[in-house]
C-alpha cells in the first residue's frame, strides 16, 4: 500500500491544484467573463463529448491495462499496443459516417429550443476524438506506473489553458466564438503531449499483426465499451437532458453545482491511477488475499479523505454562492445529492477495477444498462416538473442503485466487503460535523467565513481521525505533514 499512497498523494495534489484552477474558472471567470447562455453552451459541448468518446475508444484503455500483463512476450505486448492504436480510428470513422448520415436528426435534436448550439455540433466529435486517444496514451503510461504526467495533463493543463482563454475573452483578444474553437484546440494539444510522453516510455514495433487469443480481447473490449458508456452516461446524461428540456442557461447553473460536488471525487481519481493496474495484476496472478486487503484499505482511506471534503463543501456552499453573480441561483439540494453520489463512489474503493478486470464484468453491464434506462426515464419525469433539482434526484437514485449493486456483486463472487468497523465511525462523524457546521456561520465576508469554518472543520476532523486511528496510512501522512515523530 506504500507505493499506492505515495503516488496517489502526488496525483491527489496535482488533481486538487487542477480543481483549484477549475474552481476559479467555474465560479468566477466563466460567470463574470461569459454570458450565461454561452457558459451553458460550453458546459453542454463538453458533456456531450464525454458521452461520445467512450464509444470512439471502444473500451481499449481498460483492455490495455487488463491484458498487457496477461501477455508475457514483448512481441505479443507490441501487437496488443498496435491493436489499441488502430481500433479506435476504425470505430471513429464508422461513427463519423453514421453522424453524417444522421446529421439532420442530430441538429434537430440538439437545437430544439436552443439554436445557439447548431454551429458548434461538430466540435463535439473533435473533442471526443482527442479525448479518446488521450485516454489511450494515459493508460499506456499507467502500465509502467507512470501516472503523474498524465494526471497533470488531464487535471491541470486543460483548465489552465481555459483560464488563459477566458482572460483573453475578457481583454477582447478573442471573441466568444473563437474561444469555443480554441477550447477544442486545447484538447488536441493535450493529446499530442500525452502521445509523445507515452512513446517516450515505450515504443512498440509497429505492424498490422494482432495478438494471440484475440477473441477474448475483442470480447472484453466490446463489453468494456458498454461499461464505460454506462459510467459516462450516468455522469453527463443529466446535463444533456437539461439542455433538451430547459433553456441552456440551466446547464450552466447545474454545472456549477455539480463541479462543486465533484471535488469529492478527486481522491478516488488520484488513487485509481495506481490501484487500477495493480488490481489487474493481483487478479491475473490470483493474489486473493492482497486483493481483499487493497479493497478494504482503498475504501477506508478514500472515505476518510472524501468525508472531510464532503463536510467542507456542505458547510460552505451558501458562502460559495454568495461569491458568484445572482443569476446563478442557489441550488443546495443539487450540491448535496451529487456530493452524496461522489462520497458513495469513494466508499467503493477499487471496486470498479475488481469488476472490470475480472470475469464478472458482463453482469455489471446488464445492471448498468438497466440503470441507464432508469436514469433516462427518471430525468424525463423529474426535469420538466422539478427543473435542475429533478436532474439531481434522478442521478442520485440511479447511482445509489448502481453502486449498491456493484458492492453486492463483489461480495457474492469474491466474498469481499469494503467496510470495516472504522467505516461506520467515519460516516457518523461526518454526519455530526456536517449538521453542526452547516448551520453555524460567522458574520464575516464570505471568503473569511469559508476560511475560518474550514480551519475549524479540518482541525476537528483530522484531530479525531488521528487520535481514533482511523487509518495507519492517513496517520502516517499526518505525521509527515506536521513533523510528528513516532512515539
Amino acid at each position: 500500500m506504500g507505493v499506492i499512497i505515495k503516488q496517489s498523494f502526488k496525483n491527489m495534489v496535482t488533481t486538487y491544484f487542477g480543481f483549484g484552477i477549475g474552481a476559479i474558472n467555474t465560479l468566477f471567470l466563466y460567470t463574470y467573463f461569459l454570458e450565461q447562455e454561452y457558459y451553458g453552451l460550453v458546459t453542454f459541448l463538453l458533456s456531450a463529448a464525454n458521452l461520445v468518446w467512450p464509444f470512439m475508444a471502444f473500451g481499449v484503455p481498460n483492455t490495455l491495462v487488463k491484458f498487457f500483463t496477461f501477455y508475457r512476450k514483448k512481441e505479443e505486448k507490441d501487437k496488443l499496443l498496435n491493436l489499441v492504436l488502430i481500433l479506435p480510428i476504425v470505430v471513429s470513422l464508422v461513427l463519423g459516417l453514421l453522424a453524417y448520415v444522421a446529421y439532420d436528426f442530430l441538429i434537430g435534436y440538439f437545437t430544439k429550443g436552443n439554436s445557439l448550439v447548431r454551429p458548434y455540433i461538430w466540435l463535439i466529435f473533435v473533442i471526443a476524438f482527442a479525448s479518446t486517444y488521450f485516454e489511450i496514451f494515459f493508460a499506456w503510461s499507467k502500465l509502467f506506473y507512470k501516472s503523474v504526467f498524465g494526471n497533470f495533463m488531464k487535471e491541470v493543463f486543460q483548465r489552465f489553458c481555459i483560464s488563459l482563454l477566458l482572460v483573453a475573452v475578457y481583454l477582447n483578444w478573442l471573441s466568444v466564438h473563437q474561444f469555443i474553437y480554441c477550447i477544442a484546440g486545447v484538447f488536441v494539444l493535450r493529446l499530442l503531449a500525452m502521445g509523445i510522453y507515452a512513446f517516450s516510455l515505450y515504443v512498440p514495433q509497429f505492424s498490422f499483426k494482432f495478438p494471440k487469443q484475440l477473441s477474448p480481447v475483442l470480447k472484453y473490449t466490446a463489453l468494456i465499451l458498454i461499461a464505460a458508456s454506462i459510467a459516462t452516461a450516468l455522469l453527463d446524461l443529466d446535463k444533456v437532458m437539461i439542455e433538451y428540456f430547459l433553456p441552456i442557461e440551466n446547464v450552466a447553473i447545474y454545472g456549477i453545482a455539480v463541479y462543486i460536488a465533484t471535488v469529492i471525487s478527486v481522491p478516488q481519481k488520484a488513487m485509481h491511477q495506481i490501484t487500477h493496474p495493480l488490481t489487474a495484476e493481483y487478479l491475473n496472478n490470483r493474489h486473493k488475499d492482497k486483493l481483499e486487503e487493497l479493497y478494504k484499505k482503498s475504501s477506508l482511506n478514500l472515505l476518510i479523505i472524501s468525508g472531510l471534503i464532503f463536510i467542507l463543501i456542505l458547510s460552505n456552499v451558501k458562502q460559495l454562492y454568495e461569491l458568484i453573480p445572482d443569476e446563478y441561483e442557489l441550488s443546495v439540494l443539487v450540491v448535496l445529492l451529487i456530493s452524496l453520489v461522489k462520497l458513495y463512489d469513494n466508499l467503493l474503493g477499487n471496486n470498479n477495477s475488481i469488476l472490470f478486470n475480472s470475469d464478472y464484468y458482463r453482469i455489471v453491464l446488464v445492471i448498468g444498462l438497466s440503470l441507464v434506462v432508469l436514469a433516462v426515464v427518471l430525468n424525463i419525469i423529474f426535469i420538466p416538473r422539478l427543473g435542475i433539482d429533478g436532474a439531481a434526484i434522478a442521478t442520485f437514485i440511479a447511482f445509489f442503485l448502481y453502486n449498491s449493486a456493484k458492492i453486492l456483486l463483489v461480495y457474492r463472487k469474491f466474498r469481499f466487503l469494503p467496510f470495516t468497523s472504522k467505516t461506520w465511525l467515519i460516516l457518523l462523524l461526518g454526519t455530526l460535523l456536517s449538521l453542526c457546521f452547516y448551520f453555524w456561520d460567522f458574520t464575516f465576508h464570505p471568503l473569511l467565513n469559508i476560511g475560518f469554518k474550514s480551519i475549524l472543520i479540518s482541525l476537528s476532523y483530522l484531530g479525531l481521525a488521528y487520535f481514533l486511528n482511523f487509518s495507519s496510512e492517513v496517520k502516517r501522512i499526518i505525521n509527515q505533514v506536521f513533523g510528528i515523530k513516532k512515539g
